[in-house]
This record gives structure tokens, C-alpha cells and sequence, in this order.
């Protein structure tokens, strides 16, 4: 491999497609020598530490519009659809985004610095797979919309995780939106509390990548019972996953003391982080079980106080 400076005075050809469909045909026609780039904020610490090869094509994507926005998927206005495009600042900043789905909100505001979020795109972060983003987004049951040779194609983030994790993954096609579907499962009326919660812990406050991140989706009927509950936790390497034991766990039961206990022995058994020269792996199960433990603890809290009844949020 060359030398990283020197890649760099090679400067690669730039191509600037104005749809989805031509950005597609020219990585089709340019190969592995080509490479999709947005806002390039990770590709860019990548090419210059020389963990990847400066590429000879990028395919810049800025003038897609069709790739940004933040709004309903169809004319029947159930969900959201986010443009892979979009920044993350506008995922923080967008009011009925953050209204509908506050774990995005969460998420975007515990990435990088601002100035880092005014570039980089919620589908960046997501195809990174080891970002907030991803665990926020798998809590949401998101989708993923791919544009591939057979068109566009719909799929699950948990399935596209399952099969990176796997080592079968890749992106099968141009990430060009994530689908946020509305809620179902339950029945949400006048009475039904719904809460939510990110935390992430890192090696300092800010500005750095996750050791540790969790993601709570949590709806209680009106007797305090779990009705509905999604629990996504990733750091480090480890690609986000649900655990989907210790929901089963908490559904259909009060969160008093004893419950909650067991579902931090839960989270401590079903969470495995990947290889940490610098934490260790208990430390990272005890914190994730620390947080999932603590944010519903207060999640019940909060339900059990309310009078007003109604949907709450993180």
C-alpha cells in the first residue's frame, strides 16, 4: 500500500450524479475503485490514518436531493423517512422528528461536535454500524432502503446487522433511506405512558466513540404493567443488537425491585461486547446492565407519577 500522502496527492476523479439511479450505474460501472461519499467525515479519518485505501472515484452524493429530508413516508403519514443524506444536526434539530421519535434526537446529540454533525450523515453513521446511530435506530425497528440492481428494496436494520455480524453483510446496494415505522403491538390510547431513553459512556465526556451505548423504548398501560418494551445496546466493535431476552423478561410485568434485578442479571448475560484492549469485558456488561437497569427503574418512575396519562418521551 502506498503511503498515505502520497495517495493523497492522487487526487481520485470525482463524479456528481443528481439521482439516486445515476449514482448507482456509476458504481456499477467504476467498481471497487469507487466509493459513495457525503459528508466524509469517517472516510476521511480513515484514508488519512491509512486503515483504507485512498480510492481512485468518488462518487459525490451532495446533489442527490432525493436522498435528504426528513418527513412522512407516503401520503398516509405513518412514520418518518429520513433521508440517508440527511446530517445529523438536522436529526437533532427537526421538531416533528424529535417529537415522534426522540431516541434519534438522543442519539445525534451524543455523536462528535457540532461542527462534526453539521457534515455527517445519519446514513454514514449507520453504515459505520458500531455508531450511536445504529443502536437508536434498532430500538425503532427501523428499515433500511437499499437501491440495488433489482431496484428498491426494503430491509430491516436488525437483519442487515444479523448478517454483518455474520460476516455475510456488506451494503447490498446505495443506502438511500432509513424508514422509522409506526409503532404497533400495542394499543396506545389516552392512558398508555411511553418513555425512552439513550446513554452512552465513553473513555471521556464528549466527542468520542461509544464503550458503551444503550437505547430503551418502553410503554406502560395503565395499570404500570410493560405493554411494549425494545431494548438495543452496541460499544466498542461490537455491532448493536437487541436483547431480546431481557425484554421478554420485562414484558407483561410490573418494573418494582425484584423485576429489575433480574433483568440486570439479564442484560449482564445476554450483552457481549467484542474485545477491549482497554476495558474489560465485565466492566462493559456491568455498565450496560448498570444503565438498561437505571433507565427503566426511572421509566417506571415517572409512569407511576404521572396523573395526566398520555404519551411521554426521553
Amino acid at each position: 500500500m502506498a503511503h498515505p500522502q502520497e495517495q493523497l496527492i492522487r487526487s481520485p476523479s470525482v463524479r456528481h450524479p443528481s439521482t439516486a439511479e445515476e449514482a448507482w450505474r456509476l458504481k456499477r460501472e467504476l467498481g471497487a475503485g469507487a466509493v459513495f461519499v457525503a459528508g466524509g467525515t469517517l472516510l476521511r479519518t480513515q484514508w488519512e490514518a491509512g486503515l483504507v485505501p485512498y480510492p481512485a472515484h468518488l462518487i459525490d452524493l451532495a446533489g442527490v436531493a432525493e436522498m435528504t429530508g426528513v418527513g412522512p413516508p407516503d401520503t398516509a403519514g405513518s412514520g418518518w423517512r429520513i433521508g440517508a443524506l440527511t446530517s445529523l444536526a438536522e436529526c437533532r434539530s427537526h421538531p416533528g422528528l424529535a417529537a415522534a421519535s426522540p431516541l434519534v434526537k438522543e442519539a445525534a446529540r451524543v455523536i462528535a461536535a457540532p461542527a462534526v454533525r453539521n457534515l455527517a450523515t445519519i446514513g454514514g453513521n449507520v453504515l459505520s454500524r458500531t455508531g450511536d446511530m445504529a443502536t437508536a435506530l434498532l430500538a425503532l425497528d427501523a428499515q433500511l432502503i437499499w437501491l440495488d440492481f433489482a431496484g428498491t428494496l426494503a430491509e430491516p436494520l436488525s437483519a442487515w446487522l444479523d448478517r454483518e455480524r455474520e460476516g455475510s453483510g456488506g451494503a447490498p446496494g446505495l443506502l438511500t433511506a432509513i424508514l422509522l415505522p409506526a409503532r404497533d403491538g400495542i394499543t396506545v390510547n389516552s392512558k398508555t405512558r411511553r418513555y425512552c431513553a439513550f446513554h452512552k459512556v465513553g473513555r471521556r465526556e464528549a466527542f468520542i466513540p461509544p464503550v458503551v451505548n444503550v437505547a430503551l423504548d418502553v410503554a406502560f398501560d395503565e395499570g404500570g404493567v410493560v405493554a411494549d418494551i425494545r431494548i438495543a445496546a452496541g460499544g466498542g466493535t461490537m455491532i448493536p443488537a437487541r436483547l431480546t431476552a431481557a425484554e421478554a423478561l420485562m414484558r407483561g410485568r410490573t418494573a418494582d425491585a425484584a423485576l429489575l434485578s433480574a433483568l440486570h442479571a439479564a442484560v449482564q448475560e445476554e450483552y457481549a461486547p467484542k474485545p477491549d484492549p482497554l476495558v474489560d469485558e465485565a466492566f462493559r456488561r456491568m455498565t450496560a446492565a448498570n444503565l438498561v437497569a437505571a433507565a427503566l427503574w426511572e421509566a417506571g418512575r415517572d409512569a407511576r407519577a404521572s396523573e395526566e396519562g398520555g404519551e411521554s418521551c426521553c
